[in-house]
């Protein structure tokens, strides 16, 4: 898939993974995956991959002050 596409997310923060993601990533019958909040977006990649991701996009100094930024909301701050 090489496009943007839009998504309904319910009113509980429900939002199906499209088909294609499903099927590539074994999610046929459910499963987990790795969501990362950038602050400006959510990405969701196959399960294992977000801590590879992460340290490629940033380094562990950079990561650990970004995460004590998100201090005030803890819904965000994970680790």
């Amino acid at each position: 898939m090489n496009s943007v596409r839009e998504y309904l997310v319910s009113s509980s923060g429900q939002m199906s993974l499209p088909a294609a993601a499903r099927h590539r990533w074994s999610l046929d019958d459910g499963g987990p995956v790795d969501v990362l909040d950038l602050g400006f977006g959510v990405l969701t990649v196959p399960v294992g991959q977000g801590r590879r991701l992460l340290g490629d996009l940033l380094g562990r100094e950079e990561h650990a002050a970004f995460v004590r930024t998100l201090s005030g909301d803890p819904g965000l701050a994970t680790t």
